[in-house]
Parts: structure tokens; sequence; C-alpha cells
């Protein structure tokens, strides 16, 4: 094996282990994400701490609490996703 192909070889390797990393790093991020929603709409929702009974209020807020977080991510995500392609171009 001459050196081009052991640079090849090996920036090939850096390429796929900085994919890997970025891969990661968008888990922990989306999993920080969850953790943070989590915890807003339980202090939100969930007078009293935990029962053996979710009641139909609680429920109700927990629900309304996923679906504007679920929004508020898409709309994010995608007002994002506009603007890096307008940088683009």
């Amino acid at each position: 094996m001459d050196g081009f192909d052991f640079n090849s070889s090996e920036k090939a390797d850096a390429s796929e282990l900085q994919r890997m990393i970025a891969i990661e790093q968008q888990k922990a991020q989306f999993q920080a994400q969850v953790h943070n929603f989590t915890e807003v709409c339980w202090d939100k929702c969930m007078d009293g701490g935990p029962s053996s009974k979710l009641d139909s209020r609680a429920e109700i807020c927990l629900v309304n609490c996923v679906d504007r977080f679920i929004d508020t991510t898409l709309s994010i995500t995608n007002r994002f996703t506009q603007m890096v392609q307008k940088g683009a171009h």
C-alpha cells in the first residue's frame, strides 16, 4: 500500500468517525429535549405528584402539552431548514 492509499483510507476513516460523532450528538440532543419536555409537562400537568391513576384533567393537559411541544419543534425545524436552504443558494 503506498502513501496515497493510506491517506485516502485515513481520510475516509476520519470522515466516517465525524459522521458517527454527529449522529451520537444528535441522539444526545434529542434525548435532552425529550427529558426537558417531560419535566416541563409533568410540572405543568401533575398536581401533587404521582398517583396510582391518571385523572382526565391531567391526561388532557399532558396530551395538549405534548401536542404543543411537537408543533413547536416542527415549526422551529422547518424554519431552520428554510434558513439553511436560503444560505445555500
